[in-house]
């Protein structure tokens, strides 16, 4: 955002600078269950694990007035150990005297219980109608024609490169790892990168993908960009959504039954009133021995994010599904193009030069200037500071 004052004497260029949130995520609690004995003579029980909670907190980010990129403090949270089910037997002799009956022993009957993404992912898979690619050793990518422009840190892209290797670019295909290249690159592509790794040499896997202009997918995506990035009244007009979804394994079987180690996660570019945003989700990240990276790029770097890499090998990613910079495990939210420029101008009277030059002077005027913003409706979320002061003539 700029700001022009002009008055009779004095010309003042004032910039608009973000302020910055830091966002910081708290480990959940695991909860301890204490379990005191029933005055029962015999007793047979079944112990089932509990299922593990996900929670989300809203997080405040700033507004920004140009193409900038607000993003939070990563902050690891504590990952749930799952409790195999088993069954037990235990018997008690009561204090009345009374002999207890002989014990009777539960049989636990094994069920499969078919593979589900987590909570944070957007739907996906032939339920809902994807598109795919099957990928079983070679390298493939698929080019994809949006049906709404996608605007990427200033850059319009009507097109779009899927890879197999969880890399989205927009100008070339890039299905080969190479390894991928640590973040800033400084090079001639833009990256969207939420796990590029040589995932292909990995097993077996499937690439899926769907655009969206209307329906509970717009919705949702505009309720979790309103959550993240308040203040904005975003309304979401088109999604596009990416999953890689992988298991370590060359039996098909084994694939289909998603039996093996995994890893799985999710792209999901979401545009409207001139924003663009990208949320990466990660579910299933069974460590492997390729380099792996995650995070963004631009061209020449101008703006990026890395999440994490690893330039020796992949075997830490387990840790993606428990960090976040939203207070989601596992989500991470990005703005990635803020709209158009506002440009807002400012006439105001002043009584001498000293009035800007002069440091107690200064943070009066600019308070008030803000304050005169506010009230005409801009959000609160800025700071100014004085850029320039020159004397013009009248």
């Amino acid at each position: 955002m700029r700001l022009f004052l002009v008055s009779e004497q004095l010309l003042v260029l004032l910039t608009v600078l973000s302020l910055t949130r830091a966002q910081t995520t708290s480990a959940p609690t695991t909860a301890e269950t204490t379990t005191t004995p029933e005055p029962t003579t015999t007793l047979a029980e079944t112990t089932t694990p509990e299922p593990t909670a996900t929670l989300a907190e809203t997080t405040t980010l700033a507004t920004t007035s140009a193409i900038t990129t607000n993003v939070p403090t990563t902050t690891p949270l504590a990952e749930t150990t799952a409790v195999t089910p088993e069954t037990t037997t235990r018997v008690e002799t009561s204090t009345t005297g009374i002999t207890p009956p002989a014990p009777t022993t539960l049989s636990a009957t094994a069920t499969t219980t078919p593979w589900t993404a987590p909570e944070i992912f957007y739907p996906f898979g032939a339920a809902v109608g994807d598109a795919n690619v099957l990928e079983t050793g070679s390298e493939t990518s698929k080019f994809v024609t949006f049906s709404n422009p996608f605007t990427y840190f200033g850059r319009k892209y009507n097109s779009t490169y899927v890879n197999n290797n969880g890399l989205i670019t927009f100008n070339q295909p890039l299905p080969e790892a190479h390894p991928p290249y640590p973040f800033p690159t400084y090079g001639n592509e833009d990256y969207i990168a939420p796990l590029w790794t040589d995932l292909d040499d990995l097993g077996i896997g499937r690439c899926w993908y769907q655009q969206y202009t209307n329906g509970s997918v717009l919705t949702r995506a505009t309720q979790d960009i309103n959550q993240y990035f308040p203040g904005r009244g975003f309304s979401a007009s088109w999604v596009f959504v990416v999953t890689w979804d992988y298991v370590l394994t060359w039996d098909m079987n084994v694939f289909n039954n998603h039996s093996g180690p995994a890893i799985t996660f999710q792209a999901v570019l979401i545009s409207g009133d001139g924003f663009s945003f990208i949320l990466m989700h990660y579910g299933d990240c069974a460590g492997e021995q390729y380099a792996a990276q995650a995070g963004y790029d631009t061209i020449g770097s101008t703006d990026y994010y890395q999440i994490h890499h690893n330039p020796n090998n992949g075997s830490s990613i387990p840790i993606l599904k428990t960090t976040t910079n939203v207070d989601v495990p596992g989500r991470w939210a990005f703005l990635v193009n803020n709209g158009s420029e506002i440009v807002i101008g400012v006439q105001m009277k002043l009584r001498s030069f000293s009035d800007l030059t002069q440091s107690g002077n200064i943070e009066l005027v600019l308070h008030q200037i803000k304050q005169e913003l506010i009230n005409h409706g801009v959000s609160s979320n800025f700071e100014l500071k004085l850029r320039k002061v020159k004397k013009t003539q009248s």
